[in-house]
C-alpha cells in the first residue's frame, strides 16, 4: 500500500493577494503626503535602525559602551566583555550585574589581585558614568527595559572582595616586617 503523495504543481494558478481593510483605505486616503504608512514592526521601516538602538528593549536614546567582567580564577583567568548600544535602565543593570561578578569572583588569581580586576572596574566605573548622562528612554512596545536593581555596594556578593583584598594586606604587612 502505498501513501498519497502531495500536490507539488507549481503551476496550479494560486497567486497570494491582500486586500485592504475598507476602514484602511479609507484612512489611507485622507493622509496629507503619498508614502504609505510603514508599521514600527516592520523591517523595512527606516526609523527603526536597530543598530542605534538598546540591544536589550530597543529604546532610541542610547551610548555605546563596554561592559566587562573578569574571573580570576587560581590558575586562569576568564573575561567577558559585552559591547553595544544600550538605553540608560538596561544598561546600568549590566554594568551592576558585571561589576558585582567582578567583585565577588576577580580577586582570585595574584595578576588578578594586581592588574586585571581593577581594569575592569574602572572601565565598568566609565560605562556607568556615560550610561547615566543619558536621558531618560522609552523601550518599543513589547520589549521590556531591564530593572537595575539594587546598587553594588548594597549587593552582598560585593563584599566578598574584602577577603582576598585583606588577606593580600596581610601578606604585604608580613613580608614588610620581615625585611625591617
Amino acid at each position: 500500500m502505498s501513501l498519497p503523495q502531495p500536490h507539488t504543481n507549481a503551476d496550479d494558478g494560486f497567486v497570494p493577494e491582500y486586500t485592504f481593510p475598507d476602514w484602511y483605505t479609507r484612512n489611507a486616503a485622507q493622509r496629507a503626503d503619498a508614502t504609505p504608512p510603514v508599521a514600527w514592526h516592520s523591517v523595512d521601516n527606516p526609523a527603526l535602525d536597530l543598530t542605534t538602538r538598546c540591544r536589550t528593549c530597543a529604546a532610541a536614546e542610547v551610548a555605546s559602551v563596554t561592559v566587562r567582567s573578569h574571573q580570576g580564577l587560581l590558575v586562569l583567568m576568564r573575561w567577558q566583555a559585552i559591547d553595544g548600544p544600550f538605553c540608560r535602565p538596561c544598561g546600568v543593570t549590566l554594568v551592576r550585574k558585571l561589576t558585582v561578578r567582578t567583585l565577588c569572583l576577580g580577586w582570585w588569581n595574584p595578576l588578578s589581585l594586581l592588574i586585571y580586576a581593577p581594569v575592569a572596574l574602572v572601565s565598568n566605573a566609565a560605562a556607568f558614568r556615560r550610561l547615566r548622562r543619558l536621558p531618560p528612554s522609552v523601550p518599543l512596545p513589547g520589549r521590556p527595559q531591564a530593572d537595575p536593581g539594587a546598587p553594588v555596594l548594597r549587593r552582598p556578593q560585593a563584599y566578598v572582595a574584602l577577603i582576598p583584598l585583606a588577606a593580600a594586606i596581610w601578606l604585604l604587612a608580613a613580608a614588610l616586617a620581615s625585611v625591617s
